[in-house]
C-alpha cells in the first residue's frame, strides 16, 4: 500500500472559518490538497494563480511546495487596504496614535 499524507486545509472567511481534512498519497503538493478539498468549488473567488496566496502554519509557500504529514494548509484572502498606505495617510492626517489604539487627543 502506498503512503499516504494527512493535512488540514483552512480557508477563512469574515464570519467564519472552513477547515477540511484529507488525506493525499505521499508526495503531494499544496495545490493537490487544495484542490482534493473541494474548497475551490464551494468558494470560485479562490484564485490560486492569482489573487489568493497560500501558506504552511502561517508561513508563505508556493503551490508547488510538498506538504508533509499534519501541515495545515492556509488559503490567505487578499487585503482589503495596504497596511502601509494606511499608516501613511493617517501620519499625513497628523493624527497621533496612544498605545492600545484611539488617538492621543482622546485622553483626558
Amino acid at each position: 500500500m502506498a503512503e499516504t499524507v494527512q493535512v488540514e486545509v483552512v480557508y477563512a472567511l469574515p464570519q467564519r472559518q472552513e477547515l477540511v481534512h484529507v488525506r493525499l498519497p505521499e508526495g503531494a503538493t499544496v495545490r493537490q490538497a487544495v484542490e482534493a478539498s473541494g474548497l475551490l468549488e464551494k468558494y470560485p473567488d479562490i484564485e490560486l494563480d492569482g489573487r489568493n496566496k497560500l501558506g504552511i502554519y502561517a508561513k508563505l509557500a508556493k503551490a508547488d511546495t510538498v506538504v508533509r504529514d499534519r501541515d495545515r494548509i492556509e488559503i490567505y484572502r487578499p487585503l482589503i487596504a495596504d497596511p502601509k498606505a494606511v499608516r501613511k495617510k493617517r501620519a499625513d492626517e497628523g493624527k497621533v496614535m496612544k498605545k492600545g489604539g484611539g488617538s492621543a487627543e482622546e485622553e483626558g
